[in-house]
């Protein structure tokens, strides 16, 4: 994994951990629900930790590249 990798890992882990304490905090106005924001923080999270990994890079299948050698 590259230093940019790892940094992405690192931040979407800190924004889940963010997202789970905005969901836990609950309002005064609906103490039964969460917070719609922690979802989204959720969401970005996931992105971010994929991207990290590298689950988005592109990656030729064998007849891909056999058709590009030709």
């Amino acid at each position: 994994m590259t230093t940019t990798q790892v940094i992405e890992v690192v931040a979407a882990a800190a924004l889940f951990a963010l997202g789970v304490w905005q969901y836990r905090r609950r309002s005064a106005e609906d103490p039964n629900h969460g917070s719609q924001g922690a979802v989204i923080l959720f969401v970005i999270a996931a992105l971010i930790a994929m991207h990290g990994l590298g689950l988005f890079q592109y990656r030729p299948s064998a007849l891909e590249r056999a058709a590009a050698a030709q």
